[in-house]
């Protein structure tokens, strides 16, 4: 697996992929299920599965003290993706440069521009973009326009019970 650390280091050959976003706190069974439909799309497109990720996550940055604690650190993680299958990570510095990014800007500079994302694959609950404007209905209106087909993932339930890293740290917090 590859790791990319920085918008500023991606380079040409990084073009062209099957790309997922999110903190993947604790790579649990909803985030297996989001990255083997990644990985299933990526070799039917024969591309790379492309994870992007931040370091550190957004609510560490804007929550500061009160965000909710970690399920894994960064390394475990890498570890976690590598093993599922993941060819690439891409781990963006979230500081306040990036999140004043907007939606548009994210789209067709950093997935299109600079990646060449040609299928997105995203939880339905994805906001992105200065004041969170950026969701899915975006991604798909821009996507349309730009050949990149945008999915989005339903949650993963088992037992009846949405699973999801907050879900999990409030059952050890129990």
């Amino acid at each position: 697996m590859e790791l990319i650390r920085g918008i500023h280091n991606i380079r040409a050959r990084h073009r062209d992929c099957v790309l997922t976003i999110g903190n993947f706190d604790g790579v649990h069974l909803g985030h297996e299920a989001v990255l083997n439909g990644l990985i299933k799309d990526a070799n039917m497109l024969d591309l790379p599965s492309t994870v992007m990720l931040f370091e550190p996550q957004p609510q560490e940055l804007f929550a500061k003290d009160k965000a909710p604690p970690r399920l894994t650190r960064l390394r475990d993680k890498l570890i976690l993706l590598k093993k599922l299958g993941v060819k690439r990570v891409i781990c963006i510095n979230f500081n306040r440069d990036f999140a004043n990014l907007s939606a548009d800007h994210f789209i067709r500079e950093i997935l299109i521009n600079k990646l060449g994302v040609k299928a997105l694959t995203i939880g339905d609950d994805f906001r992105f973009g200065k004041g969170r404007i950026g969701d899915f209905n975006m991604l798909v209106e821009i996507g349309a326009q730009l050949n990149m087909a945008v999915k989005s993932t339903r949650s993963f339930r088992k037992l009846d019970c949405r699973v999801s890293s907050t879900a999990i740290r409030n059952a050890l917090a129990e």
